[in-house]
């Protein structure tokens, strides 16, 4: 048995294949033995590609190791091919020398001509890398003929004597996903029968086959103390929006319509009604945006989830809430665009939208999460934000961190986190005469009048308000002063969130800028940049957009040169070169794939 510090695992074959859950077990069993891990899920647009085809292809990628994981990888150490077309989608992404485990029964003459092949694509893989053939199909299918089921469910399982032979050849214990099986399939014995004895099988058949199968050992990793669970980023956005409501003492409301990949957020808010959280499943974008304006108004902490096309949709009703100054988080789960675009692939190109996608000058604030973990905090940033500020807050996500996964270290909710106090209108405030628009002095921010409390009767619209009063005003004085007004309450944000934090090597002549769900890529990729390298980089990574780090500016004056890193075409480095009259150099990916470590690395040393 050899010790190796990571390893890079893919799991690909047809979307009816199970890969998804193959990776997720994978990836939960070596987070259970202490890994630290990153995931990268990849699956077709496509509800049922046409099956066997390079368009059906799913993949679940897992990167586990005993340092610390910033990415899912760049290159897999392993493939698991299920079919022709799962080695003909990922092959040119497996390292040098790196293990093929081939389902060798799928490897014939009409899965050859389905994926697009002329010949046997076997024939001569053995020069480049270790390949593994298994009957995985067949020998499934043996190791179930006692189960009463038919050959279609046996041969269901054999994802399952996939896992089984990978947690061999990795030492992985079968304990967590037999536990996994028993649960699931509590309620029909021939399932759990069938999982288990698939599982067990796969495991023994890489142990016979040893001397083909290497066996590897990756120790748990040295990470900070304290109690951890794996989560994904949709899944820590729901949880950080609850954690948000009950710190704010209100309840939490929902208006969403589905979309990929932002759905798994209503699906798991939905599960919590016993927090205060209300679902509302609505007829279309426009209508769910709207509903959550309308529970806003009514006094909830409401939100809206979506991807692009949505987000296009309901700029209207977010203009709206612009003009009301009432609290709403708005969640882009970002995706590859434009139009349809690709819907299960990620991308960074909301930003422009976000920032700049409604008609006049209508500032919002922009935040950004950085991973699946980061993903709590970032949405209680935002409920915070916009409670306590009087405005709509837009939250930016992106296909990669909504389905990926990592170890979160679960927080101390009482101490990690400040409180979040609603600008609710008191009795005090009407002492004089109610004031709908009256604003403090801090912040400029008007209070939250409740409709149906006594004396806080308000006008309600998209007009233009006069100053304080809220009344419908035409003058043209007042216009610019309310704009002027709701330009200023965002700029002035910036002193209530975190300065900026320089990474990497501080006093370098090279500054590399990133944003959103692209930190571990650019993270991993300045650190191992500046150990192979003489000339080395700086490196912040921004997570509030608008309005910026009030030390922002002056970071970026320390630095000769500036390279921006984003999965699109350039719109934050556009933004900051107008904003700065900068000469900002770009790096740009518009692939629906996240950066590689290697690529970055290689631009830098070109650039650098």
């Amino acid at each position: 048995m050899k010790d190796i510090d990571q390893v890079v695992i893919r799991f690909s074959g047809d979307s009816g294949d199970g890969m998804q859950l193959t990776g997720s077990q994978f990836s939960n069993t070596s987070a259970q033995m202490g890994n630290d891990l990153a995931t990268f899920p990849d699956f077709p647009a496509e509800i049922r590609a046409p099956q066997g085809t390079v368009a059906g292809v799913s993949g679940f990628q897992v990167h586990f190791g005993s340092i610390q994981i910033h990415t899912p990888g760049d290159e897999p150490d392993v493939l698991v091919a299920m079919n022709p077309a799962a080695l003909k989608a990922n092959l040119l992404d497996v390292k040098k020398g790196g293990t093929l485990i081939i389902n060798e029964d799928a490897f014939n003459e009409l899965g050859f001509k389905k994926a697009g092949y002329e010949a046997n694509p076997l024939e001569g893989l053995e020069e480049d890398h270790k390949v593994i053939k298994a009957k995985i199909t067949t020998q499934t299918k043996e190791a179930l003929k006692d189960i009463e089921l038919d050959g279609k469910s046996k041969a269901r399982c054999k994802n399952f004597y996939a896992l089984g032979m990978t947690y061999f050849m990795y030492s992985r214990s079968l304990d967590p996903t037999l536990e996994w099986i028993k649960e699931k399939f509590a309620q029909n014995e021939l399932l759990q029968s069938a999982n288990t004895m698939a599982l067990k099988a796969g495991f023994h058949y890489a142990e016979t086959i040893h001397a083909q199968a290497n066996t590897y050992s990756v120790a748990s990793a040295e990470i900070e103390k304290g109690v951890y669970r794996q989560i994904s980023g949709n899944t820590a956005l729901a949880w950080g929006f609850i954690f948000a409501a009950q710190r704010a003492g209100l309840e939490l409301f929902l208006g969403s319509y589905p979309i990929t990949p932002a759905s798994d957020i209503l699906h798991e808010l939905s599960k919590h009604k016993h927090f205060g959280v209300k679902t509302f499943q609505a007829e279309d974008e426009i209508a769910a945006i709207c509903a959550a304006l309308g529970a806003s108004f009514a006094g909830a902490l409401s939100m809206t989830t979506s991807s692009g096309p949505g987000i296009a949709l309901k700029s209207e009703a977010l203009n709206l809430a612009i003009m009301l100054e009432l609290p709403l988080v708005v969640v882009d789960v970002q995706r590859g665009g434009p139009s349809t675009g690709l819907p299960t692939k990620t991308e960074q190109s909301d930003l422009n939208m976000a920032m700049f996608g409604r008609n006049g000058d209508s500032p919002a604030i922009v935040l950004a999460a950085k991973s699946p973990s980061d993903c709590f905090h970032m949405a209680f940033e935002a409920c915070r934000l916009s409670l306590e500020h009087m405005t709509p807050v837009i939250l930016l996500s992106d296909g990669y961190i909504a389905n990926g996964s990592a170890p979160w270290k679960i927080p101390d909710i009482e101490n990690d986190f400040p409180s979040i106090t609603p600008q609710f209108a008191t009795d005090e405030d009407k002492k004089e005469g109610f004031l709908p628009y009256k604003r403090d002095n801090e912040k400029l921010c008007r209070k939250w009048a409740i409709p149906g409390r006594e004396g806080f009767m308000h006008r309600l619209g998209g007009l233009e308000k006069e100053n304080e009063t809220g009344n419908v005003s035409y003058d043209s004085y007042n216009h610019e002063l309310m704009v002027c007004l709701r330009e200023k309450k965002v700029a002035k944000v910036c002193d209530f969130i975190p300065e900026q934090v320089i990474e990497g090597e501080v006093e370098s002549e090279t500054l590399i800028v990133s944003w959103g769900g692209t930190y571990g890529s650019v993270h991993e990729a300045v650190k191992k940049f500046n150990l192979e390298h003489d000339k080395t980089v700086a490196h912040v990574h921004l997570q509030y957009l608008n309005p910026l780090p009030k030390n922002f500016e002056s970071i970026l004056k320390q630095y000769q040169k500036i390279i921006v890193c984003e999965l699109n075409r350039g719109q934050l480095k556009e933004y900051l070169n107008g904003k700065f009259s900068l000469n900002a150099l770009g790096y740009s990916k518009v692939q629906g794939k996240p950066f590689k470590v290697r690529e970055l690395i290689q631009f830098f040393g070109k650039e650098v």
